[in-house]
C-alpha cells in the first residue's frame, strides 16, 4: 500500500499517524519540477521513484539532504553524445561517465551522427553485464547500416541492398532503437541520396521512431546550410516521423549570422504541424576530425586507403589541394583549427609550421586526429538557444571540453547573463528532451517518476574544462541520484552504477 493511501485511512479513523518514512528527503531547495513553476520545498524518494513533492512534506527521511540555497531539478538528459565505447568499456570507472554525473546529467543518447551500432539489441543489453553510471538510449546509425551493406563507395544501393538496409533498420527498431540517426556531412553517408535516407527513415517512422540528423551541410561545403535544413525537414515529412536537427549551428565564415533563416524554416515547419526540434551545445568551436574538416567528400570515395592514394598524387594546382584550401578558408583559417589528440595535440594547424595544407596532409597521412574548429558566432548560439524547441546537448567526444562542461557552461554563461531563465534552462535540459523522445516518467520531478535528480549550487555551477584542459570536471553539483541511487554525494562520485538501458517500445503490431 502506498504511504499516502495509508495516511488517508488513518485520518479517517481519527488516528494521529506517525509521519510516513521515505528513503531520502531532499529538504528546502528551490525545486524546478519541469513544466511547472519553481517553489521552495521538498522532494521525497523511495526506491527508484519520486513519492512526493511539496512545499513542506510531512514525511521523515531515512536520510535527509539539506538543499537550502540550492536548486533541485530533474536529472539532465543529453540527446547527442559519443559515449558508446565508454558505456561498453571493460573499465568500470569509465562506465560511470564521471564527466556527466558531475554536471547532473543522468541520461544520454548514443549512436548519433549515423554512427550507431547495427546490433542495437547488444548495445542495450550490455548494461546487464557491465553496469553503467547513467541511463542511456541508442540510435541505429544510417552510416553503420550503409557501411555494412555497400561499404565506402560513392554509389546508390541496388534494390536488393536497399531492402537489406531497410531490414537492418526495422530489426534495430524492434530491438529498442530510438530511431535512425544520420551524419550526412560525413563520407560515406554523404554519398547517399535523399530518397535513400527517406526509405530507411520510413522503417523507423513506421515503428514509432524518430529521425536525428547531423545535416548534410552546416556551412557552405556542398548544398549549403539552408538547403540541408530543408532536406532534413523534407525527410521527416516524406518518411512520416519527427525530426531532430543535431547540434544546430551556422558553421563557418560564409554562414555566420544566418541563424535567423534557419529558425524561420523550422518555425514554418512546426506551424504546418510537423514535429521538428533541435539540440545545441554552448561552444563556439565544434568538434570533428581533421579529415572531415578539410578533405572534400569526393576525395574520400573508397575509404582511407583511396584517399591517401589521391594525396600521393597531390600537386600545387590539384583539385584536392584547391578544395582543401577552400575548406580551410570557410573554417576560419589555419589558426582556427586546434588539434586535440595525437602527437600534435594542443597545436593549431597554423602552429604546425610551413604551408598549412602540406602540414595538415602530413598529419592526416599518419592518422586522422580530432580537432576543435572555431567556426561559430556567439550571436548565432544565443539566437538558437532562445527557441523553445532547442534542447541542450553536448556532442560529447574526446579532446573537446563540451564533454565535461556543456550543461554547466550553459548555466554559467547564458543563464547568469539572462539569455535563459533558470526554469528554461532546466526544462530544455531535461523535460523537453524527455517529452521529445518519449522517455516515460523521466525529465520531471513528480510522484511516480523515476528518481533521477540533481541538486546544484546556482552560484557555483560552472564549467572548468577548457580547450587546453578539456577534462576538468564541472563545479557546483552537490548531489545526483540515478534511479534513486546516490551517484554523487557532496560533490564526489560514490562509485554507484545505477544507470539503465532505455529501449524504446516500438509501435504495437509493427514487429513480428
Amino acid at each position: 500500500m502506498r504511504w499516502w493511501v495509508s495516511l488517508a485511512a488513518m485520518l479517517t479513523l481519527g488516528v494521529a499517524p506517525a509521519p510516513p518514512v521515505v528513503d531520502l528527503l531532499i529538504r528546502g531547495g528551490a525545486v524546478y519540477p519541469g513544466s511547472a513553476a519553481a517553489f521552495i520545498g521538498d522532494v521525497a524518494l523511495t526506491g527508484d521513484r519520486i513519492t512526493a513533492t511539496g512545499k513542506r512534506l510531512a514525511v521523515t527521511g531515512r536520510r535527509v539532504i539539506d538543499a537550502r540555497g540550492l536548486i533541485v531539478a530533474p536529472g539532465f538528459i543529453d540527446p547527442h553524445t559519443h559515449l558508446g565505447e565508454q558505456l561498453a568499456s571493460s573499465d568500470a570507472r569509465a562506465r560511470l561517465i564521471e564527466a556527466f554525473l558531475l554536471q547532473g546529467v543522468t541520461t544520454a543518447f548514443i549512436g548519433n551522427d549515423g554512427g550507431g551500432a547495427v546490433d542495437v539489441a547488444s548495445v542495450l543489453g550490455s548494461a546487464g553485464t557491465r553496469p553503467v553510471g547513467i541511463n542511456y538510449a541508442a540510435w541505429i546509425g544510417f552510416g553503420s547500416v550503409r557501411q555494412a551493406v555497400i561499404g565506402s563507395a560513392a554509389r546508390v544501393p541496388d534494390v536488393g541492398e536497399l531492402t537489406r538496409m531497410r531490414g537492418l533498420v526495422a530489426r534495430a527498431m524492434c530491438s529498442g532503437a530510438l530511431g535512425v540517426s544520420t551524419g550526412l556531412f560525413y563520407a560515406p553517408q554523404s554519398f547517399a541520396t535523399t530518397a535513400e535516407v527517406v526509405a530507411l527513415a520510413r522503417e523507423a517512422g513506421a515503428r514509432g521512431g524518430m529521425y536525428d540528423s547531423h545535416i548534410r551541410d552546416e556551412s557552405s561545403y556542398t548544398v549549403g546550410l539552408h538547403a540541408a535544413v530543408a532536406e532534413a525537414i523534407a525527410i521527416g515529412r516524406d518518411a512520416k516521423l519527427p525530426v531532430n536537427i543535431s547540434h544546430i549551428k551556422a558553421l563557418g565564415v560564409d554562414v555566420q549570422g544566418q541563424s535567423g533563416r534557419v529558425i524561420a524554416a523550422v518555425r514554418a515547419a512546426r506551424a504546418r504541424g510537423q514535429r521538428v526540434t533541435a539540440d545545441q551545445y554552448p561552444w563556439t568551436a565544434s568538434g570533428t576530425s581533421l579529415v572531415a574538416a578539410l578533405v572534400p567528400g569526393w576525395a574520400q570515395d573508397g575509404g582511407r586507403a583511396a584517399m591517401l592514394a589521391r594525396m600521393q598524387r597531390l600537386n600545387k594546382a590539384s583539385k584536392l589541394r584547391l578544395d582543401m584550401t577552400e575548406n580551410l578558408r570557410r573554417r576560419g583559417g589555419a589558426a582556427a583549427l586546434l588539434i586535440t589528440d595525437g602527437e600534435q595535440a594542443g597545436r593549431t594547424v597554423a602552429q604546425l609550421g610551413g604551408d598549412p595544407i602540406d602540414a595538415a596532409i602530413a598529419v592526416i597521412r599518419r592518422h586522422d586526429p580530432a580537432v576543435a574548429s572555431f567556426n561559430q558566432s556567439d550571436r548565432d548560439i544565443r539566437a538558437f538557444m532562445r527557441e523553445p524547441w532547442v534542447m541542450t546537448g553536448s556532442d560529447a567526444s574526446t579532446g573537446h571540453p563540451r564533454a565535461w562542461g556543456s550543461f554547466a557552461r550553459k548555466w554559467a554563461d547564458y543563464v547568469r547573463t539572462g539569455v535563459l531563465t533558470p526554469r528554461e534552462f532546466v526544462e530544455r535540459g531535461s523535460t523537453l528532451t524527455a517529452d521529445t523522445f518519449g522517455l516515460v516518467d523521466r525529465g520531471r520531478l513528480r510522484p511516480g517518476a523515476f528518481a533521477d535528480v540533481v541538486v546544484f549550487d546556482p552560484a557555483r555551477y560552472t564549467a572548468r574544462a577548457t580547450y587546453a584542459r578539456p577534462t576538468l570536471p564541472a563545479a557546483g553539483v552537490r548531489t545526483v541520484l540515478v534511479n534513486g541511487v546516490i551517484a554523487v554525494d557532496g560533490g564526489k562520485l560514490t562509485g554507484a552504477a545505477a544507470g539503465r538501458a532505455l529501449p524504446r517500445t516500438p509501435t504495437p503490431g509493427t514487429c513480428r
